[in-house]
C-alpha cells in the first residue's frame, strides 16, 4: 500500500470501527466522528513519535489515528479488562501515553488547560515533543480555553491548539453559540499564528496543521488552527438528529472518504477494484476487533476501587 494511500486507508478503518460499534445493542454511550475523519488523520500524520494529542469526548477517531491499538480500544468502549485502561476509562477518559494519546476529557473544554500542563512539563523538560488539543467548536466559548491562551502564549507553550469546528454544539449552530466572526479569530486575539483549512481534505489538513506545528516545534509558542469540518451523525448514540433526511443527503456527498476516494480515482491512484479491496480490509480488521474485545471478560466487581484516591 503506498503511502499516498494511507490516510484514506485510516479514514475507512475509523468508519468501519465506529459503524460496527454503533450496530451494537452494547454500545454505550457513545460520540461518533462520522464525517471529522480527515481532522484527526491530517492531524496525526503530522504528528511525531514524541509527542501528544489530548482531545475531548469525541475521541474514538482521534486514538485510532493517533495509532491507539484498535482492539484495545474496542474493549475499553465496551468496558472490558483487555482495554487500554481496562474498561475503566470509555471514550470520555481514554489515555494511551505511549501511543501519543495522552487522554481524552468527557467534560466540554475540560482537556484544554490539561494540555497547557502537558506542553509545560515538555517544555521544563527540555523534550522536543509537543502537546496537541483537539477540541470541538462547543468549546470555544468556555472560559478555559482563553484562559490556557493567554499563558501559553506568555511562556511561549509548545502547545497546538486544534478546533474542529463542526458547525454544530449538539445542535445548536455555531454562529449562535460564538460571537466571533471566524472562530480562528480567537488565536489571532494573543498575536499567535492561526489558520483556517478545509477538514474534509485530509491532504490539505496535514499540510496547515504540518506548518503550524513546525512552528511550535521550533520553540517559537503556541499556534491555532480551525478546521472546517461537518458531523454526519447525530451529537451522540442517545441523541435525536435534527437536521432533515434532504440536508443530511447533501452533506454526505461531502464526506471526506468519499472526496479522497474520488481524487485518488481521478488522477489514477487507485482504482474501483482496489478501493473495494480497501473497504474490504477494514472490515475483515474490525471483525478481529470485535473477537478481541468480545473474548475478553468484565472487570470483577472487586475492581470497583481499583485506582480511586
Amino acid at each position: 500500500m503506498s503511502d499516498a494511500l494511507l490516510p484514506l486507508r485510516r479514514m475507512m478503518l475509523i468508519r468501519a470501527f465506529e459503524d460496527a460499534l454503533a450496530a451494537r445493542k452494547d454500545h454505550g454511550f457513545q460520540l461518533l466522528s462520522t464525517g471529522e475523519e480527515a481532522v484527526a488523520v491530517g492531524l496525526s500524520l503530522v504528528l511525531e513519535d514524541g509527542d501528544q494529542l489530548l482531545t475531548g469526548g469525541r475521541s474514538i477517531g482521534p486514538a485510532l489515528a493517533r495509532g491507539v491499538d484498535p482492539g484495545k480500544l474496542m474493549a475499553e468502549l465496551l468496558g472490558r479488562v483487555a482495554g487500554v485502561n481496562r474498561g475503566r476509562a470509555g471514550r470520555g477518559h481514554l489515555s494511551d501515553q505511549e501511543s501519543g494519546f495522552f487522554g481524552a476529557h468527557a467534560v466540554v473544554g475540560g482537556n484544554i488547560s490539561i494540555a497547557a500542563g502537558v506542553a509545560l512539563e515538555r517544555k521544563l523538560g527540555g523534550g522536543n515533543g509537543i502537546v496537541a488539543i483537539l477540541f470541538g467548536d462547543g468549546a470555544s466559548g468556555a472560559g478555559g480555553l482563553y484562559e490556557t491562551l493567554n499563558i501559553a502564549t506568555l511562556w511561549h507553550l509548545p502547545l497546538l491548539f486544534v478546533c474542529n469546528n463542526n458547525q454544530l454544539s449538539v445542535s445548536t449552530p455555531r454562529e449562535a453559540s460564538n460571537a466571533a466572526k471566524e472562530l480562528r479569530d480567537i488565536g489571532r486575539a494573543f498575536a499567535i499564528p492561526t489558520a483556517l483549512v478545509d477538514g474534509l481534505d485530509v491532504w490539505a489538513m496535514a499540510k496547515v496543521a504540518g506548518e503550524l506545528v513546525e512552528h511550535v516545534r521550533s520553540g517559537k509558542g503556541p499556534a491555532f488552527l480551525e478546521c472546517s469540518s461537518l458531523r454526519l451523525r447525530s451529537h451522540s448514540t442517545t441523541a435525536r438528529e435534527t437536521r432533515s433526511r434532504d440536508e443530511l443527503a447533501q452533506l454526505h456527498k461531502l464526506c471526506p472518504i468519499k472526496l479522497e476516494s474520488a481524487r485518488l480515482l481521478t488522477e489514477d491512484q487507485i482504482t474501483n477494484a482496489g478501493l473495494e479491496e480497501m473497504r474490504a480490509d477494514a472490515a475483515r480488521q474490525i471483525e478481529d476487533v470485535m473477537a478481541f474485545a468480545d473474548a475478553s471478560p468484565y472487570p470483577e466487581p472487586e475492581e470497583v476501587l481499583a485506582h480511586v484516591e
